[in-house]
């Protein structure tokens, strides 16, 4: 055998087992439910797709729902539910192929299949109307939702929200989608997931471990990780500078100085477009006030919620 054919072979070697050695499977139904499943009752069907829901709080209460941003799941929301739930009904729930959600069977994860579950939630519950609250992707959904139903939003709380063009989505056509990501519907090393939720935490030192297994486990559940892909090839920006001002409910802006995914300079495009909004900032948090702090960051979001809509 010569030389070159020797060292091929043993690349080819390597490679192989590097590949087993980082190969993430997904991880059984069974085994997500028994950690992360609450009750059985917590899964129902909305607009034809399974959604892990938890529902908190009288039912005569008024309603907040809570939506979560790219990646993650309800139990981002814990502490502000906890908080909330004594004075609201909380209603928080995992957007198809998120969290213990089973992927979407229609395939969509645009804003607007996002609508239609929002639709089918509320008819679900009963609700007229309800406070919306949502972090990242799902401030964009949030947002996006009151811009296309004021009637059917009374306050929004928008967490460091998506919506804005940035580096790699443009206004009106989706994003790139490159190789090395699609990668990771095979490999998904753990240090890769902490990686990244450590840019979410303005201060590293509060990522807690169970919080980033959290991410890693439900980012490993059986289609997660091609819904996302598929939500990420879906998401096309639309021009948010002529809806923003159309939105008639009051809103919260709530962002970390220290984001580092959305710069809280965004805000200020936010303030200049809505008719009602004011701005809350923590200078020592990042993207996710509501994980990282949130016995700090829950008490304007509570009084902006509990505020009367009369008063001036």
């Amino acid at each position: 055998m010569n030389k070159v054919l020797i060292i091929t072979v043993a690349v080819i070697v390597l490679i192989a087992a590097a590949g087993a050695w980082l190969w993430t499977p997904d991880l059984s139904r069974q085994r997500l439910e028994s950690a992360y499943l609450r009750a059985p009752s917590d899964m129902i069907e909305v607009a034809g797709a399974q959604l892990h829901v938890r529902a908190d709080g009288p039912e005569s209460a008024p309603a907040v729902i809570l939506i979560h941003g790219f990646g993650s799941s309800l139990h981002t929301w814990e502490g502000w539910a906890q908080g909330l739930q004594s004075q609201f009904q909380v209603i928080r729930f995992d957007l198809p192929g998120s969290g213990l959600s089973p992927p979407d069977p229609t395939g969509r994860y645009d804003d607007a299949r996002a609508f239609e579950l929002l639709d089918g939630l509320m008819a679900y519950y009963g609700l007229e109307q309800a406070s919306l609250v949502g972090n990242s992707v799902g401030g964009r959904i949030a947002w996006s939702y009151a811009a296309e139903h004021p009637d059917r939003v009374a306050r929004l709380v928008l967490v460091a929200p998506d919506g804005f063009a940035s580096t790699g989505f443009e206004y009106d056509q989706a994003p790139e989608v490159g190789a090395v990501t699609n990668i990771m519907r095979f490999i998904l090393p753990r240090f890769l997931v902490r990686m990244n939720l450590v840019q979410s935490f303005g201060d590293p030192e509060r990522l807690e471990d169970q919080t980033v297994q959290r991410y890693y486990d439900l980012l490993r559940a059986p289609g997660a990780r091609q819904a996302l892909i598929a939500r990420m090839e879906q998401t096309i920006l639309r021009d948010p500078r002529p809806r923003l001002p159309t939105i008639t409910a009051p809103t919260l802006l709530v962002w970390g100085e220290k984001d580092g995914l959305i710069p809280v300079a965004n805000a200020q495009d936010y303030l200049g477009l809505l008719p009602d909004a004011r701005l809350e900032t923590f200078e020592d948090l990042g993207h996710l006030p509501q994980e990282e702090a949130p016995e700090r960051s829950l008490p304007p979001v509570k009084a902006f919620l509990s505020a009367d809509p009369d008063a001036a």
